[in-house]
């Protein structure tokens, strides 16, 4: 293998290595984001912590449409 190749292969690596960084802060991020509007709808709908998922996606999907 010569010095161009591993150079471009540890340039590879570190591009693939970022982007796996990337997509993990994308997901935590993603994570937080649905964490918080669930405690909104549960703070302004306290019926919802009694529903089940089935339960309560129907009464969202009644109350504000059917959009998504």
């Amino acid at each position: 293998m010569t010095e161009n190749e591993k150079k471009l292969l540890q340039a590879k690596h570190r591009l693939e290595e970022a982007q796996a960084r990337n997509r993990q802060k994308e997901r935590k991020a993603r994570t937080r984001r649905l964490i918080q509007e669930g405690a909104i709808l549960e703070k302004a709908r306290p019926q919802v912590t009694t529903m089940t998922l089935e339960d309560l996606e129907e009464y969202l999907k009644q109350t504000y449409g059917r959009s998504g």
